[in-house]
């Protein structure tokens, strides 16, 4: 999940968001101070409802940032790096780069989200009981009650043992601890996390269909996006395994054809197009990458104007590209691919000089090879 645009640093991990999370954050707004609050709290001024339902959002996505910062910091102290944080319509994600070293690692890693939350929820519980017993039970008693519920129920949701919530992390510690086997135990949270998104669409249609509103599906909702994250993670899981220990130099392609940045797409059409039979090429400028094209981005172009219009305008830029090195491990790298909307990779050497680039074809062969080569009941240990 990419970010929209960045917010800064928290603990020296970027954090960004994601578009989708205003439609979330405009619909637990107008869904305190339109209904929950008039129906519970009456004769308040409208600007009131607003207000309190605004501050209740805002605090809510603070506390959901407060979840996945925990999850970096542990992971960063467990030898992970973590590229960034980004928050979206479903949540947040930390993104961290490679796998825990054990179980252990991964319990801890995976753990702390929830006892956040968990902790937020207690928090704000306890406020709410002292605003309750000093005789406080408007507004913001309905505000701070809301909090406290809504983290208690994040918690609650995320331990879950399905992945991709942390629950199914913890079901992947517990399967990998006693079975000594990471994939199996990543294949057995991804179809937990499959049986209960078909769990979650089956709720959901059945509270719409009996009249409970909307609420049935957006419940729907999450379960489908769970179905697709789970079996996302049940091929990566078996990627993982097949490529494990091997090293992005042994699967590049070496010395690939380049062009420069200054190049008209019409003329990368007349004579690269056809002479090269790769699909990416990188621009260069003294043997250092500073973009990299694709067909689908040139096909973008009119032909109209393509005479006018230079490769660097439709590369995928500079600050965008997935750099590695020869000695990378092959799984260190995935992750990073959907930095950049062409899944490449291009290898660069000490000098920054390019050395190669990696495709997605480069690591489908990669695994095909790697899957012949691990024998099955060795895979992930």
């Amino acid at each position: 999940m990419r970010a929209s645009f960045r917010l800064g640093r928290v603990a020296g991990v970027p954090v960004g968001v994601n578009w989708s999370v205003l439609v979330i954050f405009a619909l637990i707004a107008w869904g305190l101070s339109a209904n929950q609050f008039p129906r519970s709290y009456p004769d308040r001024s409208p600007v009131a409802y607003a207000l309190a339902g605004l501050a209740a959002a805002v605090v809510f996505f603070v506390g959901l940032l407060a979840h996945e910062v925990s999850h970096a910091i542990v992971a960063k102290r467990n030898g992970l790096e973590v590229d960034g944080i980004t928050l979206w319509l479903f949540g947040g994600v930390a993104e961290l780069r490679g796998e825990p070293r054990d179980p252990g690692a991964e319990l801890r890693i995976s753990g702390v989200g929830p006892l956040v939350s968990l902790v937020i929820g207690a928090f704000f519980g306890a406020i709410a009981l002292l605003l309750a017993l000093a005789g406080q039970g408007g507004l913001l008693f309905g505000a701070v009650a809301w909090l406290a519920g809504i983290n208690v129920l994040l918690a609650v949701f995320n331990v879950l043992p399905a992945a991709p919530l942390d629950g199914g992390r913890l079901l992947r510690a517990a399967v990998w601890k006693a079975t000594g086997d990471r994939t199996r135990a990543s294949v057995v949270a991804a179809r937990a996390g499959w049986v209960l998104g078909v769990l979650l669409i089956g709720l959901g249609l059945w509270q719409f269909l009996a009249g409970f509103g909307f609420g049935g599906l957006w419940l729907a909702l999450i379960g489908w996006f769970l179905i697709g994250a789970a079996g996302m993670e049940e091929r990566q899981a078996r990627a993982g395994s097949a490529l494990r220990g091997i090293r992005v130099g042994e699967v590049m392609t070496p010395q690939p054809q380049t062009a420069s940045a200054d190049m008209t797409v019409g003329d990368f059409v007349d004579h690269y197009l056809f002479a090269y039979r790769h699909s990416a090429l990188p621009l260069t400028d003294q043997g250092r990458p500073t973009g990299l094209v694709t067909l689908d981005r040139v096909r973008g172009v009119p032909a109209d104007r393509r005479g006018s219009t230079s490769l660097a305008e439709v590369a995928c830029r500079a600050d965008q590209l997935v750099l590695t090195r020869p000695d990378e491990q092959l799984n260190d790298l995935l992750p990073r691919l959907s930095e950049c909307a062409d899944g490449r990779a291009l290898v660069v050497d000490d000098d920054g000089r390019l050395a190669g680039i990696v495709s997605p074809s480069d690591i489908s062969r990669a695994v095909q090879r790697g899957a012949m080569r691990t024998p099955t009941g060795q895979r992930g240990r």
